[in-house]
């Protein structure tokens, strides 16, 4: 069932034209895929845009109030590998395309929300050329994604090397000179990365725990010697000033790497080891 416009927008049905026009704005920001890299991104800006296209036009809204989203509907709406767009795979790559032309593509008089987005705000759109261009996705190790690589690739049956910059995100756009590359990097088993930040989970024995002592971690150059104080508790968080990646733009941003320790508890003892812990507990 189509949602209604109005919950879409968030206002109600006595709300004036700059109230809409409020609302959209506000949203569309929010939404836009250039902006929002969740999932539901998208399909979530192109509802509210097909609800400000309806609700911005006092005659559109009229027939809206009176006969609801049956008044809009037509066939052949255009969804994956329709008349509106699609995707396929190639290669490396998870290739996505849109398509333009006229004509009404489910009750919209826009054949891009994009385009409703240039002409709310006024002027080119910042994100229409990229819009426009192939785009493409392909999928590098963690550790590729930190140090960065040179890849083969095969685009419309020409080999060519591409070269991935160290520090890249998941889910970050890179623009080459003919089409944009979306980055998915795969999860690794020691690392995990938050923004320029390194985390990483440490087990340690109990008696190390209890005692202190010093064991190498694991960093994304090489490993480190890290110091245990005594009576260290399991879920401590240490910081490891500057082992985190540096990530480029403007504002060059060095990351430390965090390590979590966590105190492992032998779940088997001896019946010597009991015995021994018999003993000292009640020194405690």
């Amino acid at each position: 069932m189509a949602k209604d416009y109005y919950e879409l927008l968030g206002v109600s049905k006595g709300s004036s034209e700059a109230d809409i026009k409020k609302a959209y704005r506000k949203l569309a920001l929010k939404w836009h895929p250039d902006r929002n890299k969740g999932k539901e991104a998208e399909e979530k800006f192109k509802e509210i845009n097909a609800a400000y296209e309806i609700l911005s036009d006092s005659k559109k809204r009229e027939t809206y109030d009176q006969f609801g989203h049956a008044a809009f509907t037509r066939g052949g709406t255009g969804g994956p590998g329709g008349p509106g767009g699609g995707s396929y795979q190639q290669g490396p790559f998870t290739y996505t395309y849109t398509r333009g032309g006229g004509g009404n593509q489910g009750g919209s008089g826009f054949t891009d929300p994009f385009e409703i987005f240039e002409q709310f705000f006024g002027g080119a759109s910042p994100f229409q050329q990229a819009r426009r261009r192939p785009t493409y996705q392909i999928e590098v190790d963690f550790m590729q994604s930190i140090k960065g690589v040179e890849k083969q690739v095969e685009i419309e049956g020409k080999k060519r090397k591409i070269k991935i910059p160290p520090g890249v995100d998941n889910g970050q756009r890179i623009r080459f000179s003919d089409f944009n590359l979306v980055i998915s990097v795969k999860s690794h088993k020691t690392f995990k990365r938050e923004g320029a930040n390194i985390i990483v989970t440490q087990e340690i024995d109990y008696p190390l725990a209890v005692l202190g002592g010093t064991i190498e971690v694991p960093t994304i150059d090489k490993p480190v010697k890290l110091k245990i104080r005594a009576g260290t508790q399991s879920g401590t968080l240490v910081r490891l000033r500057g082992k985190g990646l540096t990530t480029g733009g403007i504002f060059r941003t060095q990351g430390d790497q965090y390590v979590q320790l966590k105190v492992k508890v032998p779940k088997r003892l001896s019946r010597e080891q009991k015995r021994l812990i018999n003993d000292l507990k009640d020194t405690f």
